[in-house]
């Protein structure tokens, strides 16, 4: 009569602890799967986050950034003042400097304004910056709206020149309506440069036609 083989406790436990490291090493495979898909996700969504965030910020003015305008508002100005105070700042790394003209005026809300800010580049060497900006109170920025700045493009400065930018601006009307303002008697509108270490060529800020003009 036949004999089966005969397996040893030692062989069968040693077969028992393959599968299981073999189902152990499939389930690492299948988290360390899922884990690198989350992290990868993660990334994208961060770069994805940042134009984003600006397009977020520039439809509703969150956080006090300004929108644009393409011409005057159609109901005109109204009799209620408002102050408006100039800010400027210069990062590190950019040898400029950088100051409004008036550090403050008083206009008509629905009035459209122009104002200078000057910018001289300290440098011995052609340098570029772009210019980032917000009003304050931070919820003013959907009423703030601009139809020209130098703040639209990257601005490149020969060594040592000097240049006059303006900025074209009204107070929307429709902040009248918002009674959560009504007790608003003044807005800041705040700049800061940038370096820009890969300028893109491309014409200077403002001709000599362009400066001083008050209206557009």
């Amino acid at each position: 009569m036949d004999q089966k083989p005969t397996i040893s406790r030692d062989q069968s436990r040693t077969a028992t602890k393959g599968r299981r490291s073999a189902k152990g090493l499939g389930r690492d495979v299948v988290v360390a799967s899922i884990c690198g898909g989350v992290v990868a996700l993660m990334v994208g969504a961060s770069y994805a986050a940042v134009p984003f965030y600006n397009w977020f910020c520039r439809a509703t003015g969150f956080n006090g950034t300004t929108q644009v305008a393409t011409s005057a508002p159609a109901s005109g100005p109204i009799a209620r003042k408002i102050a408006v105070r100039f800010d400027s700042n210069v990062a590190p790394g950019l040898p400029w400097k950088f100051e409004p003209e008036q550090s403050e005026i008083e206009v008509n809300i629905g009035q459209v304004v122009t104002v200078f800010y000057t910018v001289t580049n300290q440098a011995a060497r052609t340098t570029a910056g772009q210019a980032a900006y917000n009003v304050a109170p931070l919820t003013v920025g959907s009423y703030f709206q601009k139809i020209n700045c130098f703040c639209f493009t990257e601005q490149t400065m020969a060594p040592g020149e000097k240049r006059e930018m303006p900025v074209v601006f009204y107070v929307d009307p429709s902040i009248a309506d918002d009674h959560e303002n009504d007790g608003l008697n003044t807005i800041t509108l705040s700049y800061t440069f940038y370096p820009v270490k890969d300028p893109v060529v491309k014409p200077l800020a403002a001709s000599e036609d362009d400066k001083r003009k008050g209206n557009l």
